[in-house]
């Protein structure tokens, strides 16, 4: 069983009963969707301000919304074409406004230099990532491979800010961590596609 198989198992075991509640609740894909993007936004703000623990919490639970929209979706046969764009742009502008709120934690900060161009690398790679996956499927490729989607940055993040009163340079740490491993995603689907050219070209 590959990476992406994995993820999957593991969200349709997370998001399964959950879904079948929510079916019978009449509340739509788009309105988790819109959900996540309004906790993200409060995320950002609680980052901003320094309460790293909070922003952990409700980055979480963002997270499990980015779950249930899209199996929702699924489960209830009300997927769209312009539910899967609205996910993919709320998933952007989420990712971008809880690094944001690390960066005006941060820029007042004496010394903070170095975790400043961290959450820069962070949000250039994030949007690589995402942006490789779309370019390719425009063009009937498929790519989902990478050791860093959006799953494992919000987790790795949301890790990092909760455990940063006991671990003080945790959120440090993390910052490195997704920096080190967005750009690693990003050479990977950068390779598996080159590849996939040249299996073509033979």
């Amino acid at each position: 069983m590959n990476l992406p198989d994995i993820r999957r198992n593991l969200a349709y075991r997370i998001t399964s009963p959950i879904v079948r509640l929510l079916s019978k609740s009449g509340i739509t894909p788009n309105t988790l969707t819109l959900t996540n993007l309004a906790l993200n936004i409060v995320a950002a703000y609680v980052i901003a301000t320094g309460h790293f623990l909070l922003g952990g919490v409700l980055i979480l639970g963002s997270g499990l919304f980015d779950l249930l929209d899209g199996a929702l979706a699924r489960f209830t046969k009300r997927t769209t074409k312009f539910g899967a764009v609205l996910d993919s742009t709320v998933d952007r502008v989420s990712e971008a406004a809880t690094l944001c709120g690390l960066l005006i934690w941060y820029v007042p900060q004496a010394g903070a230099t170095l975790k400043i161009v961290l959450i820069f690398v962070v949000l250039i790679g994030s949007f690589l990532v995402s942006y490789i996956r779309a370019r390719a499927e425009g063009l009937g490729w498929q790519c989902q491979i990478g050791l860093f989607t959006r799953a494992e940055r919000v987790i790795v993040l949301a890790v990092g800010l909760l455990i940063s009163r006991v671990f003080v340079h945790s959120v440090f740490v993390a910052l490195c961590v997704l920096a080190a491993f967005v750009s690693v995603t990003v050479v990977q689907r950068l390779a598996y596609l080159w590849k996939q050219e040249k299996i073509k070209g033979d």
